[in-house]
């Protein structure tokens, strides 16, 4: 693979153990996942490997064929290609992506790049680790967590990558496994920031929200919130399930842009136009004080 001329390489690799029961989904949510972190700082995915671990004797050989299938036509989408990748026996079933992006130097967003007054954008709603806690206890309704949890955890973050690059943004990053109130406070404290919420602004599943209000929270999440608690500010009388989610452990969750106030319409109407479910959820309060701080009213 020759590298263009002139640009500079984002790498990155994510794997993990299956969320869903079927494998072609599997494949596919693992692999947008993976391809998450190249769009989050604006580049575009060029190639992948694959990284598998799969219990020798436990799956008919279809199920890894499904899996790699899933991943190939994520890729695919995503605008790579799958080069390679390596395959060991083990005794939990895992797969994901080591990815290389290209991206120009001069168009690459990161978590220390906030600035007073940027307003925050969320690409895609909150929820899918409690859908996904759902479907792991076969609850009576997990067909249909799978398949709301299918639709926006393979949904690609492209569109999110295409608002960094053209708008030039300077901060932005996905919102994985520490949730949006982990990975804003990351923001926050690269960029020595304060940051609000607005709670009510923040889209959430409603089959999420049905979950967490019955006590389906993983334990991720709970662990979320407590580490970053010393950082957190919470209005009283807000909803405490709301908040949970807000420290969600997602998988492919979406994109958390920070953005100028002056591109605001220009980004809403790209993400709009691409089909996305785009919030403006908050803002960069101040930067440069002595503690950085996430204020969720």
């Amino acid at each position: 693979m020759r590298i263009p001329q002139g640009k500079d390489l984002v790498q990155t690799l994510d794997f993990f153990t299956p969320i869903v029961n079927d494998p072609y989904r599997f494949g596919q949510i693992a692999a947008a996942n993976a391809l998450s972190d190249v769009f989050a700082m604006g580049g575009l995915p060029w190639c992948a490997m694959n990284i598998v671990c799969f219990p020798s004797g436990c799956y008919e050989d279809e199920v890894l064929r499904d899996i790699l299938h899933g991943g190939a036509d994520k890729a695919r989408e995503a605008g790579a290609v799958i080069v390679g990748g390596h395959s060991v026996t083990d005794q939990e079933l895992k797969y994901g992506l080591s990815v290389t992006g290209i991206i120009e130097p001069e168009c690459r967003a990161c978590n220390a790049g906030l600035r007073a007054g940027d307003q925050l954008i969320l690409t895609k709603p909150l929820g899918t680790g409690i859908l996904a806690t759902g479907i792991k206890a076969a609850l009576p309704n997990a067909e249909e967590l799978e398949d709301v949890l299918y639709h926006w955890a393979s949904r690609l973050n492209n569109a999110g990558g295409r608002v960094i690059r053209e708008l030039k943004l300077r901060a932005a990053t996905d919102v994985t496994g520490f949730g949006l109130g982990g990975h804003l406070l990351e923001m926050a404290r690269a960029s020595g920031a304060v940051v609000r919420l607005r709670q009510a602004d923040v889209p959430m599943l409603a089959q999420a929200l049905e979950l967490a209000a019955i006590g389906f929270v993983p334990a991720g999440t709970h662990a979320n919130r407590t580490y970053n608690a010393q950082w957190t500010e919470i209005a009283d009388a807000l909803d405490p399930v709301r908040v949970d989610l807000i420290f969600d452990a997602q998988t492919s969750g979406g994109l958390l842009l920070a953005v100028p106030p002056k591109e605001v319409s220009s980004a809403m109407r790209m993400l709009e136009d691409a089909g996305e479910r785009a919030a403006l959820i908050g803002e960069v309060e101040s930067v440069g004080g002595a503690s950085a701080r996430l204020c969720i009213s």
